[in-house]
């Protein structure tokens, strides 16, 4: 689409620096000209160059900015955590575009609807931010919450959007935030599809990242051409792609495009409805609650369905894909189970099935039992340790203690993958000998057919410990299976089909 077709607005300019150990907020520059093409680059440099930074104690962020040729060029200097120049006002709905050059070797990113706030971490920068991310993770115009919850839309699902980033050459960036959906385009490539209310105004600003070798001093992000419109925006919104998922961060909420594709909610966010005990064919009276569209455990002894115990749906499942999410306390341990067959234990503890492993891995001991880690977070318990498979040079992606974290369990046929907060921590197949091998070798041993079942409930573990749910949502589909495996083996086809789903790559 070309520029000219939009009654944008230029954009004025405040400078700040945020200083990322105390968190506060200096102004650079409190008039800053007009950028637009009647102000000289000569001009612009001149007034930044009489408005210097001040410095608290040494500790405020000291990366620079300058204009040259309109273009605003962000340099980075060592030893000096995250800048941030921000425009002086406070956007709510809005179309912004721009072009961004930035070193291979940097990050960098565009915030948008983000705040400091004195009551928010001494006013740290925080809200969104479109990520310009040139290395070989290639994660540019994902969506990272920053100073908050991390990433909101990664692009491990998203091949077509990783690959629509250019190296040492100009990237364009369409944002859209229109009420609660933000969208964004790398080069005319769809990269980020966000449902989120969290944060409905705040400023934008440009991001020099904090460099962790000093090698990476004075190396340079450009930004170019920034324009923004914020009235009658619906006639120049562009069409999302179905390449690029869709996150909704919506608590207990479907969207319109989730009820296309087959989503359910599983908890209504209010009542027990769908839901039973393990242990028998009602809901439990005491050790669960729902207050405020979440679905909570309550503590007891710490051991295995010793309060109100495990519930499961009363439906079960064999194709499908569970989405919810969680929030753990201190300490805690719980799990989400699949494919459970509730009558199989009759004795002391849960109810048998693969599981998720939900754990507070700093804080809980069962983290460093097991084999190699496969007790901790997103493992399949006791079976297969959780790792960052999308990004293996990093570590899995857990928000936090007191944090809602997004769990994922796809299964089609015997394939089966597990996903914490949009980076994929494992994956496996059932009915193999290596499965069985597993199985073999774990507390599962004494169990038949342990996981190899073809259909099972979905559960909610009691742990003993506090954990907190919300937004349990599932869809089924058809899988076209081995018609040579045994007729036990083969997955049971439900009814609601899910449409056709491209093959993706992942960063292994």
């Amino acid at each position: 689409m070309a520029w000219r077709r939009f009654c944008f607005t230029a954009i004025r300019w405040n400078f700040y620096l945020w200083q990322n150990e105390n968190h506060e907020t200096f102004p650079l520059s409190s008039s800053f000209p007009r950028f637009a093409n009647r102000h000289s680059p000569v001009r612009l440099a001149a007034a930044l160059q009489r408005q210097r930074p001040q410095r608290l104690d040494g500790q405020n962020g000291q990366a620079t900015y300058r204009v040259e040729n309109a273009e605003i060029v962000g340099t980075t200097k060592a030893n000096t955590p995250n800048t941030f120049l921000l425009h002086r006002k406070n956007y709510a709905d809005f179309i912004l575009e721009l072009e961004v050059k930035v070193d291979p070797s940097l990050n960098s990113g565009i915030q948008f609807r983000s705040n400091s706030l004195p009551d928010y971490q001494k006013g740290r920068v925080h809200g969104y931010q479109a990520e310009i991310d040139p290395s070989p993770r290639a994660y540019s115009g994902g969506i990272y919450d920053e100073g908050r919850r991390g990433w909101l839309a990664a692009l491990a699902e998203n091949e077509p959007g990783r690959l629509a980033f250019k190296n040492g050459d100009w990237n364009s960036y369409h944002i859209e935030a229109i009420g609660d959906e933000l969208r964004i385009w790398v080069n005319g490539v769809q990269t980020a599809n966000v449902v989120d209310d969290l944060t409905a105004t705040g400023f934008i600003a440009l991001q020099v990242h904090s460099i962790g070798s000093p090698e990476l001093a004075g190396r340079e992000i450009r930004w170019r051409n920034i324009r923004i419109k914020t009235e009658a925006l619906e006639a120049d919104r562009w069409a999302v792609e179905p390449t690029c998922p869709e996150e909704n961060y919506l608590a207990n909420t479907l969207t319109d495009n989730e009820l296309r594709h087959g989503w359910r909610l599983l908890w209504d966010g209010k009542t027990s409805k769908g839901w039973r005990s393990a242990r028998s064919t009602n809901f439990p009276a005491t050790g669960w609650a729902m207050k405020d569209g979440v679905l909570i455990v309550q503590p007891s002894s710490g051991g295995e369905s010793t309060g109100g115990g495990d519930i499961v749906t009363r439906e079960q499942f064999s194709n499908f894909e569970l989405k919810l999410e969680f929030k753990i306390t201190e300490g805690a341990n719980s799990g989400v189970k699949y494919f459970v067959q509730p009558d199989l234990n009759q004795g002391a503890g849960s109810a048998i099935g693969c599981e998720f492993q939900i754990l507070d891995d700093a804080k809980h001991p069962d983290a460093l039992l097991g084999v190699k880690g496969n007790r901790t977070l997103g493992s399949l318990y006791d079976l297969i340790p959780a790792a960052n498979l999308s990004v293996p040079s990093r570590g899995k992606e857990f928000r936090g203690v007191g944090e809602w974290n997004q769990l994922r369990i796809v299964v089609r046929g015997n394939h089966v993958e597990h996903w914490l907060n949009g980076f994929q921590t494992l994956e496996y197949e059932r009915n193999t000998p290596m499965f069985n091998a597993l199985v073999a070798y774990s507390k599962y041993k004494d169990w038949p057919n342990f996981g190899n079942w073809p259909q099972g409930h979905i559960l909610l573990q009691d742990h003993g410990d506090a954990v907190s749910f919300r937004s349990v949502k599932v869809r089924s589909f058809k899988v076209f299976f081995n018609t040579e495996a045994p007729e036990t083996q083969r997955p049971k086809e439900l009814s609601c089909p899910l449409a056709p789903v491209p093959v993706l790559k992942f960063i292994r």
